[in-house]
């Protein structure tokens, strides 16, 4: 690791977020886990194989996209705005209780994970579907094609995937304006 160090401002979940001295050769999961205090991001693979800690990069124009932290310099997300896990659920911040996305919550109804460790990935990617189909409605016999090609970059070690799949189809179906009939 570098002890080069420059400033890195950025906006993670709706904050902005600015520290002095960042090594320029470290990771985005690296700053996310060491700088920020985030750490629902997971690296598993360290090599960009498994897509469990992308987070979400949101662009001026409304779109996003996810990104693959473990192989991404944190300096090439300067001035730019991302969504973590973290960014997701919501709720007063002296209870426990809180409100989880409707992603989150159909994978929980539908016992999707095992171990969470992919999980953080599997939602993220979701949720950025989720969002790309308001702005783009699909025909419904597209829905299995268009979960495939969101989710197949995904590794999971433990479920099949049969159950995101499905939690992810369900939403899909049922969420009003994601398809067009």
């Amino acid at each position: 690791m570098s002890l080069v160090g420059k400033p890195l401002a950025l906006q993670i979940n709706g904050q902005q977020i600015k520290v002095d001295n960042v090594p320029e050769d470290v990771c985005m999961a690296d700053f996310l886990h060491e700088y920020v205090n985030l750490t629902g991001t997971r690296v598993t693979c360290g090599q960009g194989i498994c897509h469990a800690c992308v987070v979400i990069l949101d662009q001026p124009d409304g779109k996003n996209e996810t990104i693959r932290t473990c192989i991404t310099g944190a300096h090439l997300f300067a001035g730019k705005r991302i969504r973590t896990i973290e960014g997701h659920a919501v709720g007063d911040p002296n209870s426990v209780e809180m409100k989880l996305t409707q992603v989150q919550d159909a994978f929980l109804k539908n016992y999707s994970f095992q171990c969470s460790y992919c999980t953080p990935g599997f939602v993220n990617e979701s949720i950025v579907l989720l969002e790309q189909l308001k702005r783009q409605p699909i025909a419904r016999k597209d829905v299995e094609r268009v979960i495939i090609d969101a989710l197949d970059s995904h590794l999971c070690r433990c479920t099949g995937y049969v159950r995101y799949y499905e939690a992810l189809r369900q939403l899909i179906v049922s969420t009003p304006g994601l398809i067009k009939e």
